[in-house]
């Protein structure tokens, strides 16, 4: 038997390391990185996951029920001590709690293209969402994009959007630090009081009402407003009033639970992951990973670095 430890959020803020016997699997790995998804883990670790959502926002692999105490997370990064002979000292990424050593599946490992280090591929699971969100959203050359919000989701989104032939894609964020990866990414950036107007398309990812009001000025005739945040059990006011109608935006909503309607009969969940895997083996990414916490010190340390809105990502690394 195979012994490891897991982080589990145990209570409002509360964080602990837990010993278990690891499950059986075809896969064994010993984790090397995880990635700490700041918006839905704050969001679990505040224990504000709606009673209507506890069903669908389990992970793979979680233990535990919402509230708490549960064992949560995503994106964690691994190397394969035992398994099929041509997994065996590889790389791998798979949706999984913050753990050090795992068990699972073969279907559910995913091997790390060559050219992707084993600490950015923990951005799988946020590319796979940007990736989603584009799709969503639709975005075409030459088309106007604003990116309301500059965290790693929407700067991911940014460098996707900045790749698209002849689009003007704009960031817009309170915090100026924020220009030097839009910038870096290939987007103009912005505060949000200069955000520019008459977009064709404007996705909002920073989780609140002003930003959504903002989305929502800054829309052209018709254009196509993607709210890509999850607010959790909060209700915001959403500005449907004034020219919202005369202007016949259109307010959607994009979630990576499902793969985009336009992809998903050609598009299954494995093939959107490796093409989000693919993309991360750009090296640019790398800046979007701002801090790093040792596994063994997760417990001190795992609530700050949640309600930490100045960093990016920050992953954990095992030992």
């Amino acid at each position: 038997m195979t012994q490891t430890q897991a982080l589990w959020y145990t209570g409002p803020g509360q964080v602990a390391i837990r010993g278990e016997t690891l499950g059986s699997g075809e896969v064994r790995l010993r984790a090397l990185y995880s990635g700490i998804s700041r918006g839905t883990e704050r969001l679990v670790l505040s224990g504000k996951v709606p009673l209507s959502e506890h069903a669908r926002m389990r992970c793979p692999r979680q233990d535990g029920d919402f509230p708490f105490p549960v064992k949560y997370g995503y994106a964690l990064v691994g190397e394969v001590e035992q398994g099929p002979k041509n997994l065996e000292g590889k790389s791998v990424f798979l949706l999984h709690p913050h753990q050090t050593f795992a068990a699972a599946a073969l279907a559910e490992v995913h091997r790390l293209p060559k050219g992707l280090p084993a600490r950015r591929a923990a951005l799988t699971a946020n590319m796979e969402t940007a990736l989603n969100t584009v799709w969503d959203a639709g975005v075409a050359p030459g088309d106007r994009v604003l990116i309301i919000g500059g965290g790693v989701l929407g700067l991911l989104i940014a460098g996707l959007c900045a790749r698209i032939a002849g689009t003007e894609c704009t960031v817009a964020d309170l915090d100026p630090a924020r220009e030097t990866p839009a910038r870096t990414l290939g987007a103009a950036f912005c505060l949000p009081a200069d955000a520019p107007a008459d977009q064709d398309v404007v996705i909002h990812t920073s989780a609140s009402e002003a930003g959504l009001t903002l989305a929502l000025q800054c829309a052209g005739l018709e254009a196509k407003v993607v709210e890509a945040s999850w607010y959790g059990d909060k209700a915001p006011a959403v500005p449907l009033g004034g020219a919202f109608h005369a202007r016949r935006l259109q307010l959607i909503s994009s979630q990576v639970g499902m793969v985009s309607a336009g992809h998903r009969p050609r598009w299954s969940y494995a093939r959107r992951l490796e093409t989000a895997m693919d993309l991360l083996t750009d090296p640019v990414f790398d800046m979007l990973i701002t801090g790093e916490l040792a596994f063994a010190d997760a417990p001190g340390h795992m609530a700050e670095i949640i309600a930490d809105n100045t960093g990016l990502m920050t992953v954990i690394r095992y030992p």
